[in-house]
């Protein structure tokens, strides 16, 4: 008899941060009001987790402890699944810098490898510590099913990873606030099995 040894890996992104929506990678903004019901509404009364690995930015690791006290799971967090660091970008809205860099702006969306953000994360960096957090969660979460609460580009760069996409391509993928996303694993080899649904609205 065959053992089970599919490894399955939701991630979730953190709900709408306190300010809206804006360029913000590094800077500690908590979920607003609306975060808050955008991550409770995509999630319900499903349990399937073993347990939950977060990024340490409070947008996300403040559901995630909820998360763990009402589930009663495990719940860590994993400081590699930061998001990008934007720089000078950082807390600014994208209307403000296509007003005063549209150029900038607009090469690092097309090629974020290329034209990463003034004074930001390199995005070959970024990509190489994520890359290195995912691998060790594979290896030590086999056959388990695991929820990770992380950020737009994270859940991008992991997702990329699994469909083979250059990183200049990235940010052709839509990522919604409190979207989930899940990962299936079987003998090594990966597959989306869904993007951006929610477990308690019945998408997925």
């Amino acid at each position: 008899m065959r053992i089970n040894t599919t490894t399955t890996i939701d991630l979730i992104r953190h709900g709408e941060p306190e300010g809206g929506t804006r360029f913000r990678g590094w800077q500690d903004d908590p979920l607003s009001e609306r975060g808050w019901s955008q991550m409770r509404e995509t999630v319900g009364d499903h349990a399937p987790w073993r347990q939950i690995i977060s990024s340490p930015l409070l947008r996300c690791a403040d559901f995630a402890a909820e998360l763990s006290n009402r589930l009663e799971l495990p719940m860590t967090t994993e400081n590699r699944l930061q998001e990008l660091g934007f720089g000078e970008w950082e807390g600014r809205r994208a209307a403000e810098l296509y007003r005063d860099s549209p150029e900038a702006v607009g090469n690092f969306w097309s090629d974020p490898v290329a034209y990463p953000p003034p004074g930001g994360e390199p995005f070959d960096k970024f990509h190489s510590r994520v890359m290195a957090a995912w691998e060790d969660i594979q290896s030590d979460h086999q056959g388990s099913h695991l929820l990770i609460v992380a950020h737009g580009g994270v859940n991008r760069m992991i997702i990329g990873q699994v469909l083979g996409m250059p990183l200049s391509h990235l940010f052709r993928m839509d990522i919604p606030y409190a979207g989930i996303s899940r990962i299936c694993i079987d003998d090594g080899t990966p597959r989306l099995a869904f993007h951006s649904g929610a477990l308690a609205q019945g998408r997925v």
